[in-house]
């Protein structure tokens, strides 16, 4: 005996009615495709303003010139490897300047070694 009365049983949804109330299956094929736009391209999508198409395998900018996916890739690869030279190239130059200063400082101190030895040497006479 249910506490809160008898056990649940949900109501009977009546049956669908099977007719379409679209006016759309009586159009030949031809007024169908251009009503409904079914003469499709590859996906596009606009994205934060910029257009991109889905073609071979790759979304592809439509405004943003005529590079492939793979030109794409392959111009992204070439700036890590400039990005990795330049910055080898920014530490030679900062070890190259490290030895100049150093070379210049070594420089000075023998010349002011010089100087001070010719000054004895002038006092002596």
């Amino acid at each position: 005996m249910p506490l809160f009365g008898n056990t649940f049983s949900p109501k009977k949804i009546p049956p669908r009615k099977s007719a379409s109330l679209s006016s759309l299956h009586t159009l030949d094929r031809s007024t169908r495709e251009i009503e409904l736009g079914l003469e499709y391209g590859p996906p596009a999508m606009n994205l934060g303003g910029q257009s991109w198409k889905f073609e071979e395998g790759q979304w592809i900018s439509e405004s943003g010139g005529n590079a492939s996916g793979r030109e794409l890739q392959r111009l992204k690869k070439r700036n890590v490897q400039l990005e990795e030279e330049n910055n080898l190239l920014k530490l030679k130059i900062e070890v190259l300047l490290d030895m100049l200063t150093e070379t210049t400082v070594e420089y000075h101190m023998i010349e002011k070694e010089v100087e001070d030895i010719k000054t004895q040497h002038r006092r002596k006479k």
